[in-house]
This record gives C-alpha cells, structure tokens and sequence, in this order.
C-alpha cells in the first residue's frame, strides 16, 4: 500500500545529528539521546505545522482553525461541544480558543449558542457553511499527511504508531493532565 520511496535513506545524518554530535565535542560526558528523539519529534512537528498551514491557508484557515472545525464535525450531528471541552481537547489555552472561535464565529463558520443544560454556559456549533468546508478539505488534508509521510512503508508507520501511542499514553495520563 505504501512502499518507502525509493530515494528514502534512513540512515542520513540531519540536524540533529549535527547538533548531537556539536555537544558530543563540548561535552562528550553529556548523554544526548533523548535529544535524538525530542529534537527530531519537534522539527517534525514544525515541517507537518508549516505544510498544514500552507494547504489551509489556500481554504482561509490556519492549521488552529482547521482543528477546531475537524474538532466539531468529528463528534457527528449536531457539531457541537462546549468551548471547554474544546479547548481541552486541542490544547489550547481558554483566551486562544475564544479569539479563535471569535474568528471563526464571523467568518461563519460555527456558532455559539446558549447551552441548554447550564443556563450561564454556550455551545460551539458547525454552521452548514463550516461542514460544507471541513467536508472538502478533510480529504486533501489526510491526503496532504499521507504525503508527509511518504518515505515510511506501512511496517515502519505501524511500528511509528505504535510507539508514538506508547509515550504519548504516558505523557497523557490522568494525573498529568494536558500542558
């Protein structure tokens, strides 16, 4: 299904194995492969960031707005939550989320509606507009990603996965909490 492709070179020095073995001279008693893995994990991070919001911005959004309309549509009809649980769920902290669903909010994309169950709380809902939007772009977005990650075969993303769900299950224990 997805073969690596065939100028992939696993083994190539980046960056970070620069910057490793930078330390390595300055301080080679200094253990440095937790930064193998953190530092790569970042940088990854920023590129998957950078190309994410490169494809929103040709649909208006930012990779931050697209979460927060995927966010809603992923919980089915009525496409809705509470900005709490929204701003949990994306780790995001309460200011940004309302600034962003401010933005959102006159762009027409979602709405805040009086939560029925907490007369002082609101509701976060997908307008029609806002589906009709996520449903077209969720499809060149996974598209996007799976690009992103052409150079793996499907053993290597598996075990990618894997334990990637591993460490972040620890991060993400209960008494942790989100950062």
């Amino acid at each position: 299904m997805n073969p690596p492709a065939e100028s992939a070179q696993p083994d190539s020095p980046d960056h970070v194995d620069l910057v490793r073995e930078q330390w390595r001279e300055v301080r080679p008693d200094l253990d440095t492969a937790p930064v193998g893995i953190v530092a790569r994990v970042g940088r990854i991070a920023a590129y998957f960031d950078q190309s994410t919001n490169a494809l929103m911005d040709g649909y208006g959004l930012s990779r931050s707005s697209w979460d927060v309309l995927a966010s809603l549509r992923r919980v089915g009809p009525p496409y809705e939550r509470s900005p709490t649980d929204l701003y949990r769920g994306l780790m995001r902290t309460s200011g940004t989320m309302t600034n962003r669903l401010t933005r959102l909010e006159q762009a027409g994309l979602i709405e805040r509606l009086p939560d029925p169950d907490d007369g002082r709380g609101r509701l976060v809902r997908l307008t029609a507009r806002g589906l009709g939007l996520v449903d077209r772009v969720a499809p060149v977005h996974v598209q996007n990603e799976r690009r992103l990650l052409r150079s793996l075969g499907d053993a290597d993303l598996a075990t990618l996965e894997r334990l990637l769900r591993r460490l972040l299950g620890e991060l993400e224990r209960p008494e942790a909490g989100p950062p």
